[in-house]
């Protein structure tokens, strides 16, 4: 069974964009979601994909990922995905044996930033960067899920 163990943190500066990192496109939406599961439709750069992930929450979630042709999918995004698009631009910054994916949004959930790691295990040593901030792989909020729900821009904490 396909699993992602992934952890999610809040972004502290910019001082990550040091180097300049490659960056992709992306914009995804949600053609259903349950207590069980979602159903995204994602087109990265010139690829484009189905995705359907376990609704758990925390750092542990089943995943299943099958490439779809980008003009299905932008048709899929404009007829059939509810609430707002999130769009971002995702980042993969290198620091030590891991590889992170910062990914900045846009739209309307311009001005968060969310750097994630994902690990082979659980309980997997990894560097914390100095730009690392609070760990967010418990909030719901910040799942890209929740986000076409409820943007960024509507929270009030």
């Amino acid at each position: 069974m396909p699993t992602e163990i992934e952890k999610k943190f809040l972004v502290l500066n910019d001082t990550w964009r040091d180097g300049n990192p490659p960056a992709i496109r992306m914009r995804q939406g949600y053609l259903a979601g349950t207590e069980k599961s979602s159903v995204r439709i994602r087109i990265e750069g010139k690829n484009a994909n189905l995705n359907i992930k376990s609704a758990t929450l925390g750092i542990r979630r089943q995943e299943y990922e099958y490439e779809i042709p980008i003009e299905e999918a932008q048709e899929m995004l404009d007829n059939l995905a509810e609430g707002p698009l999130v769009e971002k631009t995702r980042y993969h910054v290198q620091v030590g044996q891991h590889r992170w994916e910062l990914d900045v949004f846009e739209g309307e959930n311009a001005g968060l930033v969310v750097a994630e790691i994902e690990l082979d295990h659980e309980n997997e040593v990894f560097v914390r960067p100095a730009w690392l901030g609070r760990e967010v792989s418990h909030d719901k909020r910040y799942y890209n899920v929740c986000l076409a729900q409820h943007p960024y821009k509507e929270w009030r904490e």
